[in-house]
């Protein structure tokens, strides 16, 4: 259950100024309501009496005031000295306080100490102590309050900063992706230029200025709905056909839920290129990728697939550095989604690689 008072320092906001004063108002007010309520259970309240009860509040309020600047000057002082400082300006308010309302009690209630043996000394000492236990509180709540802010302002700084390395370390995994991939496609575009192939390694040229345009245009940290990450695959696609021409074939399956599904942008990308480098460009005849998506229990469900012959010692190939499209994509999602996510990746019988990942589903 969350603390009254601190649930009240949240609801006044974050203006310093008017907390102080919000509480300040609060706290004389309870005073004085407390005085008012004692002389009317004691049959003594008059109009006079009302009158010293608000002028012990307004001089009450006036010191407090003064030891605020005192607490304020003296915040970075070592906590020894910090706390010599208090004493004394409570000390002080407190003499001046109870010296105060003691004279005006006096000048209205001037038979009050006679006849009694303990005179004025002893009655103002009286006045002292319980006004010293006053202003001592005050002082007290002062510095739960400041305290309490700091913690607070910590907390929140806490926060921004695992914001901020959360952010960075999402960049990061995302950015390694495209020299990952450049270095592939330059590589292929290579090979068709020693092939003496120079019109196709033209056109694959071209449709890698498409796909980087896109891959740049969009923040890393943004999600898109899968049907815009599925034509960032086509765009990917349109390269590696240069290359496959008709032994690459794709098979997408998704039902209208799942196309309005946001997932992290360039998500199915390495996923996509893994399948052809192990599936699509091993085999003669080309091969198929299987891309199907559908929303289940307010999930996300996807599976990417091939035909391919599937990764031999998978586990090592994701732990090694040949697998930094596999395993990037993997570190994204724990990221992005903590525990609240799954993505296994397993091979097919007779043969093939399959990725099955579960998403919350935010359409």
């Amino acid at each position: 259950m969350d603390n009254p008072f601190t649930t009240l320092i949240d609801v006044l906001g974050r203006s310093r100024q008017r907390q102080y004063w919000t509480l300040q108002a609060i706290g004389w007010s309870g005073y004085v309501f407390f005085l008012i309520a004692q002389s009317l259970a004691s049959g003594e309240a008059t109009a006079v009496h009302t009158i010293y009860s608000l002028c012990a509040m307004l001089t009450g309020l006036l010191l407090t005031m003064g030891m605020h600047r005192v607490f304020k000057d003296t915040w970075d002082h070592p906590p020894v000295a910090r706390a010599a400082y208090t004493v004394l300006a409570v000390g002080a308010a407190t003499a001046l306080w109870s010296a105060w309302k003691f004279y005006v009690f006096l000048q209205i209630y001037p038979h009050a100490v006679e006849g009694k043996d303990t005179g004025l000394l002893a009655g103002y000492l009286f006045w002292y102590s319980y006004s010293f236990f006053i202003l001592l509180s005050w002082a007290g709540l002062y510095y739960g309050i400041k305290y309490y802010q700091m913690t607070q302002a910590e907390h929140e700084k806490g926060l921004r900063i695992a914001a901020m390395a959360h952010q960075s370390q999402l960049k990061m995994l995302r950015y390694q992706l495209n020299p990952h991939f450049l270095f592939n496609t330059l590589n292929a575009i290579s090979t068709l230029i020693m092939d003496r192939r120079g019109d196709i390694a033209n056109r694959m040229v071209t449709e890698l200025s498409r796909f980087l345009r896109y891959s740049l245009d969009n923040d890393p940290m943004q999600k898109v709905s899968l049907a815009q990450e599925v034509e960032a695959m086509r765009l990917y696609l349109d390269i590696e056909k240069v290359r496959f021409e008709e032994r690459l074939e794709l098979d997408i399956r998704m039902d209208e839920a799942a196309r309005r599904a946001r997932i992290p942008s360039l998500l199915l990308q390495p996923l996509v290129e893994n399948s052809i480098k192990y599936a699509v460009a091993r085999s003669e005849r080309g091969g198929t990728v299987h891309l199907h998506a559908k929303v289940f229990a307010d999930e996300l469900l996807l599976e990417l697939s091939d035909d391919g012959p599937g990764i031999p010692a998978l586990e090592q190939i994701l732990a090694s550095a040949q697998g930094v499209g596999l395993t990037n994509t993997r570190e994204r999602l724990r990221v992005i989604y903590g525990e609240n996510h799954s993505c296994k990746f397993s091979n097919l019988e007779p043969h093939g690689l399959r990725v099955s990942i579960r998403l919350p589903y935010e359409p």
